[in-house]
């Protein structure tokens, strides 16, 4: 294979599927980040709408300020949580998750991996269903602690992203184009790639 090729497929978080007789390898797009594409983040999606976005920052350039726009222009409450803001988008902003004195489905974390642990804890006594780590957010040992804790558990994935791949399209969230997306319908395509 091609160093371009080699290159193309890590940049692209490509995975090798299999070696064909005439020395082709398919790889087919993994996802955004790690772990399986499924349709349970658009069950979750679906069934809660509460959300307490942990870490969420004030600043329109940060990721998590977009996925705050976006979901609130969806519909969805959100709670920012984040001791340095009065407020964010007009909504009031949270020190703590314990401060939240609204009913919670979701508690989305934009935080260090390091430091989610003890935010396992806050999320199950303020009564929340969904314990989701965004893009980036591996904590494998809080992720069990979690699903011990009676949560069900999303982790390195964005919400906002999940959102758009189940319902982006129609209404012009982000554009899934050249993205495999894991859904079946008539307007989206799987994307695979063949080196020689």
């Amino acid at each position: 294979m091609p160093l371009i090729a080699i290159a193309l497929v890590k940049a692209l978080r490509l995975v090798y599927r299999e070696r064909t007789p005439g020395g082709f390898i398919v790889a087919e797009y993994a996802g955004i980040m790690t772990g399986e594409l499924s349709e349970r983040t658009r069950d979750i999606l679906m069934k809660y709408r509460r959300i307490a976005m942990v870490g969420v920052s004030g600043s329109p350039t940060r990721a998590s300020y977009r996925a705050m726009v976006h979901m609130l222009s969806k519909g969805y409450t959100v709670y920012p949580i984040n001791p340095q803001y009065k407020e964010i988008l007009g909504v009031r902003c949270y020190t703590s998750l314990l401060e939240l004195d609204r009913p919670v489905d979701i508690v989305d974390v934009f935080r260090k991996p390091e430091t989610v642990m003890p935010l396992v804890e806050e999320a199950k006594k303020i009564g929340a269903k969904v314990f989701w780590l965004q893009i980036g957010v591996i904590n494998e040992q809080a992720a069990q602690k979690a699903r011990e804790c009676g949560l069900d558990v999303v982790m390195d994935r964005c919400v906002k992203i999940e959102h758009c791949r189940f319902f982006g399209k129609k209404d012009y969230g982000l554009d899934v184009v050249g993205l495999s997306t894991g859904v079946v319908s008539a307007n989206r395509h799987d994307t695979r790639f063949r080196f020689e």
